[in-house]
């Protein structure tokens, strides 16, 4: 009876640790959502993307100094008859970046090829995954049409290579460069791609998300 209970008790902590576990390692969620139906053409659509740097995956490239990339592409789609088209579309980056010496974690935003705008300078990897999930409000409306409209946002997750780092040191200096648009020189390529091997070794990876909003029209 004694050896029994004791199973028991084994079993009830181990559960215990793995739903622990679990709620730790939250799934990422992409989300966008409409503005309130008086500011359609006004306002553009909110973009959350929560719980993205959860898994050990993203976080221990990061914590050796492999910085982690948001590329958001969001587009306003009409509906056709047989086939739907593009209206507008806005794109921005949201880049993670720890740095070693410092124990600090740097989360920036780039929009519209503004100056990189600081989203804030953390201790932990959980406080900068929160500023990644702030709601951005993208800046494209839609307008007055018979159209039926929608939104679609979708989300690239990169781990940057070493061959990134000189890029995004210059973009965070205010050079916006190749490494936020994607205009680089095709002779480093081969360099890029074994850089890119050895961040995706240490645990790196390269995840795609969507979402859209339902159906509307402009009133």
């Amino acid at each position: 009876m004694l050896r029994l209970r004791q199973r028991a008790a084994i079993a009830l902590v181990l559960l215990a640790i793995a739903g622990s576990a679990l709620r730790a390692q939250a799934t990422p969620t992409l989300d966008i959502r409409l503005p309130a139906a008086d500011q359609l053409t006004t306002a553009g659509p909110l973009v959350l993307a929560t719980n993205m740097l959860s898994s050990a995956h993203s976080r221990e490239p990061l914590a050796a100094g492999f910085p982690a990339r948001f590329h958001f592409l969001v587009t306003l789609w009409s509906e056709g008859r047989f086939t739907n088209s593009i209206e507008r579309r806005a794109e921005y980056d949201v880049l993670v970046q720890y740095h070693v010496a410092e124990k600090k974690y740097d989360v920036v935003q780039l929009m519209n090829d503004r100056p990189p705008f600081s989203l804030g300078r953390f201790d932990r990897v959980e406080d900068a995954e929160r500023a990644v999930a702030r709601p951005t409000r993208v800046p494209i409306t839609a307008f007055k049409s018979k159209k039926h409209f929608y939104y679609r946002a979708t989300l690239d997750v990169q781990v940057l290579g070493a061959s990134d780092l000189d890029e995004l040191n210059r973009w965070l200096k205010g050079e916006v460069g190749p490494a936020i648009h994607g205009e680089r020189n095709p002779g480093t390529a081969l360099t890029r791609s074994i850089r890119m091997l050895m961040s995706r070794l240490l645990g790196g990876d390269s995840r795609e998300f969507e979402a859209e909003t339902g159906v509307f029209q402009v009133p």
